[in-house]
């Protein structure tokens, strides 16, 4: 089962758009972010983010569970 602050990771980068920013707001370092985001996407077995040298963009499928995990968090 994903964890709260994964999905408020998902949802970080997905207003964001961008790790490091993502990151930020968050409280986290970059590094524990991105690896906490691939655990998540090992856990449901799905790529969520599409990783760029600009920025990350989400998938359809991660486009969904960040919507999910918007309703969850509140």
């Amino acid at each position: 089962m994903p964890t709260l602050r994964q999905l408020e990771y998902l949802v970080a980068v997905a207003d964001l758009r961008h790790f490091g920013r993502a990151a930020q707001v968050s409280n986290v370092s970059q590094p524990t972010l991105s690896q906490q985001l691939r655990a998540l996407e090992e856990r449901l077995g799905v790529v969520l983010v599409e990783r760029r040298m600009s920025g990350a963009e989400l998938t359809p499928v991660g486009r969904e569970v960040a919507d999910r995990a918007r309703r969850v968090l509140v």
